[in-house]
């Protein structure tokens, strides 16, 4: 099996914090593959493309994932964010 998969790590991440709000990002960065420092990163351009909001619960941060906002890429773009975190299993909102 090759190195490649079908998902981003902006995906990854997203599903990642998807199924725990409450992760770290050292979790985060273990569970996706990538360095703490990436998952700071991406996590920084999810809140600012609206995809996840951020709020502080005392040290720790919790996150929501806003979805009915539509995939970025024009090839899936009429599709929205829940429709993937729903196809992986990750849709918080389905029970």
């Amino acid at each position: 099996m090759g190195t490649w998969t079908f998902l981003t790590n902006h995906a990854h991440v997203l599903i990642t914090v998807a199924r725990d709000p409450g992760i770290r990002l050292r979790d985060i960065a273990s569970a996706v593959g990538i360095t703490e420092r990436t998952a700071q990163q991406i996590v920084s351009d999810l809140v600012e493309g609206g995809y996840l909001r951020r709020e502080k619960d005392g040290r720790r941060n919790t996150y929501q994932c806003v979805s009915d906002l539509p995939l970025r890429h024009p090839v899936e773009s009429d599709h929205a964010v829940g429709e993937l975190l729903a196809a992986v299993g990750a849709d918080r909102s389905r029970g």
